[in-house]
This record gives C-alpha cells, structure tokens and sequence, in this order.
C-alpha cells in the first residue's frame, strides 16, 4: 500500500469470544474517504467514524454479511449520503454444496447473519472502485461465508474474517463452506501481500506463514475428525465435545459448527457419511475402502 494513502482505524465496542477486541472500520483515504466494514448497527460507532471522515465519505464497502461487519451500514449511508457496495447479500456466493443444503431447508444458517441487508451496488470479482487517491479491487474469497470478499489496495489486502492473528475464523454451514476456504486462502497466499488487514486484531504483518499455518490448521482438524470417527458414529456436536475437550459452552457451540464443516467436506470427498439426511444433528461414519 502506498504510504501516500491515509489509513484510519475505528474500533467498534463489541468485544466479545468472536470478535476479538472489536471490529476494525477501516477509513482509506481523504478526499473522497471509502469505509471498509461499517460493523454494528452502533449510533456511537457510527458517530465515530463520520467525526473521523469529516464529511467525506464517497463509498462504504461491506466484506461480508454477518451483523458486526455490515449492520451499520445503512446508517452510516443515510448520514453520509454514499453508497453501499457489497459481493451481495447474505445467501450470494453460496457453493452449490451448500445452496443445495439452504435449499432443503433442515440447516440454518449461521448465527449473526444479516439476513436483511441488501447493498446498493453489487461488487463482482476482480471489480475496481477509486476515489481521489485510491483503488480497491474486489476479490471474492468464500469460505467464512459465501459472499466475502476482500479489497485489495496495493500491496495490501483488507481480508475480512478470511484470516485472523489471533484466532481462526468460523466456518458455520450452510453459509460457511470448508472447501472454498482453503482455496481462497490459497488465492491471497498467490497474491503474495505485504500485509494483511484482518476485520478483528491486529494486522498480519508476515502473510504467508500465516496463511499457510490456517491452511494447515484445517488440514489437522480434519485428519482428527476422521480419527474421531474411528470410534463409531458421531454427531458434530459429539465430535467436537471430543476434540475441543474443556471449551467453554458457547465456544463449544461454534466448534461443533466448525466440525460440521469438515464433516460435510469429507462427505463431498467419499470420506465420510451421514446416517440421516438432515446434517446439523445426524451421526456420521467413516467410510472405508
């Protein structure tokens, strides 16, 4: 990133086992100032960020649908008069895996979507905005959710919640999709940053040891989920009782999420089964041969 561009960085106040400290509005460049990320629906937050913009707000981009990252931006557009723009709302950029597992009806989808937001303008792929003294490109980056995206702005990357420092990101059918996440961090890792600007904690100043590291993180998950398996039928919550031994109950909640996303992964490679058909609670086996 240019060091010519001016950066600013708004915390939102909603700490929590997710979030990290908060959720980072990103505020890029002067006169005509692109907000990356609004977060919550939080009047102070939102207070902050025009006070920091000083009127200039040209364009509010949203990563991805989940209510800490794009609730407030219907607020901040109807005080700033600018647009929206987003890969689309919360059920876009589903892999047919998973619009076919929203279809059936017997999933829902994970906590803290915002199912009502609706972007003024759509962002494709590969899809350029400017301002005054700014480009972001769009990059779609499904995995933490089907319409991620992350901005590219030179050698810096804003990456949502496709990757963290501080923790690994959820990964919650049938908005969540384990296969798309490993292969859209394998596309930032070819992009090869300088940087990385996560949504929650601190920037990744090291790119490809980190991303590599997350990549191999999910491979181990899975190897253990498979190991797990070998004990006979399991549900994802068993499973991940198991594997996550002594997590809190409401951490616990998002890990078996999580091992459902491997679970339906494995399913898709012939690894594994399930013995019902509606997937959230049924035991699954591993295949053999």
């Amino acid at each position: 990133m240019s060091d010519a561009v001016k950066l600013r960085v708004i915390r939102a106040p909603n700490p929590s086992a997710l979030t990290g400290p908060g959720t980072n509005s990103f505020l890029i460049g002067e006169e005509g100032v692109a907000v990356i990320d609004p977060g919550p629906d939080d009047p102070g937050h939102i207070a902050a960020i025009l006070a920091a913009a000083q009127g200039r707000i040209s364009h509010i981009l949203v990563t991805h649908a989940h209510l800490d990252h794009s609730a407030g931006a219907a607020r901040l557009s109807a005080a700033s008069g600018a647009p929206v723009l987003a890969f689309g709302p919360a059920g876009a950029g589903r892999s047919p895996v998973m619009q076919r597992l929203a279809g059936a009806g017997d999933m829902k989808g994970a906590e803290g979507a915002d199912e009502g937001f609706r972007p003024d303008m759509r962002l494709a792929d590969a899809e350029r905005v400017s301002g005054a003294d700014w480009t972001l490109e769009a990059i779609h980056t499904p995995g933490h959710m089907g319409c991620h995206l992350s901005f590219r702005l030179g050698d810096a990357v804003f990456c949502g919640d496709l990757a963290m420092g501080w923790s690994t990101t959820l990964i919650s059918p049938p908005d969540g999709d384990l296969i798309d996440y490993l292969r859209s961090l394998e596309r930032l890792a070819r992009l090869a940053p300088r940087i990385l600007y996560p949504a929650h904690g601190a920037p990744i100043e090291a790119p490809l040891p980190r991303l590599a590291e997350l990549a191999a993180h999910r491979r181990e998950r899975t190897a253990q989920v498979l190991a797990a398996l070998e004990a006979g039928p399991a549900t994802a919550a068993e499973l991940a009782a198991r594997i996550y031994a002594g997590l809190p109950g409401p951490l616990l909640a998002a890990a078996a999420r999580n091992v459902l996303a491997h679970l339906i992964a494995l399913g898709e490679l012939g690894a594994a089964e399930p013995t019902a058909v509606a997937l959230a609670d049924a035991p699954w086996t591993r295949r053999q041969g």
